[in-house]
């Protein structure tokens, strides 16, 4: 691809973004490459639509973009420093703020949604991987036990599970007594391999009883992933993307089932960047027409998943900038809570 070739795709891209009007080679000379003639970038256009960059809807009409030409162009951007105009208003908004990690990151959904016109999305990983404020067992009637879970930054999960023993009254308090001395301030995965044996010694006439919920604790523990937050799905119902029903069906099947969601977040969540996804690039099915954006945070020195989904058509560069600027404001207020620094993100 020539210089003149991506000048080109980058302008069209970007006039589609701001006006949904495909792009003509008059209105292209005018705004945006003045150096060059009509003829010209008709010849070229000519040429980009046989590469797969751009496609003309209409015989009589301007081009559009394709997925590869977002692509081209999201690539520019992330490729580039970035200016993070809505910066100061999203740090009034996140520093300070006495909430939990719960409260914080339904704030932050509804924070980006309404930045970004998109539907906005936050998932904390694996409660297994996550640090353990306390633990409690409480009976609610009968053969029904409650498990309470409080991780650090007070974001609360919750079970409810049958124990087919008979329990002594206070078994219950005592080993959540027990598990909570030894899981504090460290997550499930740390400290499960030797938790059996100290919380049970001197248990014996209830072992039964205390082994059973201990293996519902855990089956919950290690296999609930991601606690999933999310908003702006009723504004998107504003977007003329949406108005065909399966773009918008795909998006609210994955919010609704979660698991497509998880995948992608399981990818994300160890990495240091921002990952887009464009059309055909997502895996979920009925994706091809949107696209999303994911980036990992720490809220409340928690590891936590950030992202936006959207038509093709996003404001890629805004919307990037506001979960840079969100992921980054969360990092620092991590920092300045004691957590560990994880450093500045690269722009």
């Amino acid at each position: 691809m020539t210089e003149r070739q991506l000048s080109i795709i980058l302008a069209v891209v970007y006039e589609y973004i701001k006006t949904g009007e495909p792009a003509g080679s008059r209105t292209l000379v005018k705004k945006y490459i003045k150096w060059l003639s009509p003829a010209t970038i008709r010849n070229e256009m000519a040429d980009l639509e046989e590469m797969g960059y751009l496609y003309q809807p209409h015989a009589s009409s301007g081009r559009l973009p394709t997925a590869l030409a977002y692509r081209v162009y999201v690539d520019s951007i992330t490729a580039r420093a970035r200016t993070h105009s809505h910066e100061a208003d999203i740090r009034k908004e996140i520093l300070g703020s006495k909430s939990g990690v719960e409260e914080l990151l339904n704030h932050i959904t509804h924070l980006m949604a309404r930045l970004t016109h998109c539907v906005a999305v936050a998932a904390v990983p694996t409660l297994n991987d996550a640090k353990i404020q306390h633990i409690d067992l409480i009976t609610v009637g009968g053969d029904n036990i409650l498990a309470l879970i409080v991780l650090e930054g007070g974001l609360v999960h919750h079970s409810q599970f049958k124990l087919n023993y008979e329990v002594i009254p206070g078994t219950l308090e005592e080993l959540s007594r027990r598990i909570s001395a030894v899981a504090c301030g460290h997550s499930w995965s740390q400290i499960r391999g030797t938790l059996y044996g100290y919380v049970l010694d001197g248990l014996e006439k209830t072992e039964a009883a205390c082994q059973a919920a201990l293996k519902e604790l855990d089956n919950f523990l290690t296999n609930k992933n991601y606690r999933f937050f999310s908003s702006g799905t009723r504004q998107i119902l504003e977007v003329p993307h949406f108005h065909e029903l399966s773009r918008l069906q795909a998006v609210l099947t994955i919010l609704e089932q979660e698991k497509p969601l998880a995948h992608l977040i399981e990818k994300c969540k160890n990495s240091k960047d921002v990952k887009v996804s464009i059309g055909s690039e997502n895996e979920t099915e009925g994706m091809e027409d949107n696209a999303m954006i994911l980036i990992p945070a720490r809220p409340r020195q928690q590891k936590a998943v950030l992202g936006l989904i959207g038509p093709m058509r996003m404001d890629y560069e805004k919307s990037i900038s506001v979960l840079e600027s969100v992921a980054e404001i969360l990092d620092e207020d991590s920092y300045l809570r004691g957590g560990d620094s994880i450093g500045k993100r690269e722009s």
